[in-house]
């Protein structure tokens, strides 16, 4: 996921600019405290801390550049070799698949249930039910024991 090059809405929260600079609530805070990212700007119509498009600019033309408000800051990147250690991430659909079958009291592997959904539903599950889609995964599953 890579930095937007423009804002796309009027104002956001603090949160929300932190998402879109890919940094972490409390990193966030901790860099505008600092001086590195500006402060919010308080409006009459919104009684919270926002920023507004060109404070939203700002923001992401610093996390793109690294050059902030009070001069060059550095931001953390993975490295690849904690990249390669960590297990490939499962969609969601996995896991509460995984988390479904495991409580039914079926322990299966991520493999052998993207292998099975492939297998039972070839041209996609995503429009399938989430019952039927274990239902279907668990009796494909269990007779291949």
């Amino acid at each position: 996921m890579s930095i937007p090059e423009k804002p796309t809405k009027a104002v956001v929260s603090s949160v929300e600019i932190a998402a879109m600079c890919q940094l972490s609530r409390s990193r966030f805070f901790a860099l505008v405290k600092d001086g590195v990212f500006p402060r919010p700007i308080r409006t009459e119509t919104c009684k919270r801390p926002v920023y507004d498009l060109e404070l939203q600019q700002k923001c992401l033309d610093i996390r793109r550049t690294g050059i902030g408000l009070n001069g060059p800051v550095l931001f953390n990147r993975k490295s690849k070799a904690t990249a390669k250690k960590q297990r490939p991430k499962l969609t969601s659909d996995h896991t509460d698949l995984l988390d479904a079958l495991k409580s039914l009291g079926l322990q299966a592997t991520a493999e052998a249930v993207d292998g099975a959904l492939r297998e039972l539903f070839p041209s996609g599950w995503a429009d399938v039910d989430e019952g039927q889609r274990v239902r279907q995964v668990f009796l494909h599953l269990q007779q291949k024991k």
